[in-house]
């Protein structure tokens, strides 16, 4: 009996050194028969109505059928997983392998991105494409190198209008005083401080209920955020201000991505494009049919006259004075000059 119990024991014992880490095999792929799954969380602030997020869904379908199941995609929306600041921070940290965040958030780790979000840089969609794609938008991924991060590409977040539950803003002057939440970056906050707004720094994650409670009068986002948070059951009034053109960056964390061949690389940067141009043209269909909903469901959707257009345009000259400096003001000309052209 003795001997049949330490056979038992050295039996377990060769088994579960067998073993090793627990993998999930997967015939062929990217690494042979029974390859290990690398599994790639994607976290993201938006909810799965968007398109942000329905283009992060388009990239698991593409990556994992390329892969052959070898890499498995994990979206998480809602904010699940924390805000953006706190999801870039994951990917430092390698607990998250991807996420898209707007530039704004993103220039608190990369200072450069702000160059971004200067207001009213871009007149239009294309040029922005234009610049995003090409050899200005190229150098600035590569500066998140330094994060721990890999930048891909720009998907779109959309341009950035006014919204609030006090009242119709149809002029400048209108926007006095009002309590604006603003996205974590000093110059989001300090363009509406030249506004003459009271800015209030939030996260996404919490916007809603601040809107609800009380805590803020009125917010600016792209339009498919203000239908798909329902955001605009608790404000009454938007105004198309396009202030703002938000890229939103698509990152991968610098661990996972040292963990990849470069086949699986190369089908991670496919994959990645193939998904930003199926989102770019989602995000445009949902912001045709976002403002007529929004027209629908009761809000007052104002457009500025020329006019008080260029006014708004005139108070916001100090930012590109002070944040020039800081950005660089060659490269802030470089683009300048790259999107008059």
């Amino acid at each position: 009996m003795k001997q049949f119990i330490i056979f038992t024991i050295f039996v377990l014992v060769v088994l579960s050194g067998c073993g090793g880490q627990e993998t999930e095999p997967t015939e062929g792929g990217t690494g042979g028969d029974n390859a290990e799954v690398k599994l790639l969380k994607i976290a993201v602030a938006t909810p799965e109505e968007r398109s942000l997020t329905k283009g992060l869904y388009r990239f698991a379908e593409i990556v994992e059928e390329s892969t052959n199941g070898i890499v498995k995609v994990e979206v998480y929306p809602n904010g699940v997983l924390g805000g953006d600041r706190e999801v870039f921070e994951g990917l430092q940290l390698g607990s998250i392998e991807g996420t898209t965040i707007s530039t704004g958030p993103v220039a608190q780790f990369a200072e450069r991105f702000s160059v971004f979000d200067l207001p009213f840089l871009f007149p239009d969609e294309e040029s922005a494409y234009e610049v995003l794609d090409g050899p200005i938008g190229t150098e600035l991924l590569d500066d998140l190198h330094g994060q721990g991060v890999i930048g891909l590409n720009y998907w779109e977040n959309g341009f950035r209008h006014l919204t609030n539950n006090i009242r119709e803003v149809k002029t400048v002057d209108d926007i006095k005083g009002l309590k604006i939440r603003t996205v974590e970056n000093n110059l989001h906050i300090d363009m509406w401080r030249e506004l003459g707004a009271n800015p209030t720094p939030m996260a996404f994650t919490e916007l809603f209920a601040g809107l609800q409670q009380g805590v803020v009068d009125g917010q600016e986002n792209p339009v498919g955020n203000v239908t798909t948070t329902n955001i605009y059951e608790v404000q009454g009034y938007l105004t198309k201000t396009n202030h703002i053109y938000n890229a939103s960056v698509f990152m991968i964390s610098q661990p996972f991505w040292n963990s990849l061949s470069e086949e699986e690389q190369e089908i991670i940067r496919n994959a990645a494009d193939e998904a930003r141009d199926y989102q770019r043209q989602l995000n445009q269909q949902e912001n045709d049919e976002a403002f007529v909903f929004l027209e629908e469901a009761g809000m007052t959707i104002t457009e500025l006259s020329k006019e008080e257009a260029n006014k708004l345009f005139e108070r916001v000259q100090p930012i590109y004075e002070k944040y020039a400096p800081r950005i660089g003001e060659n490269f802030v000309n470089e683009l300048l000059e790259a999107i008059q052209k």
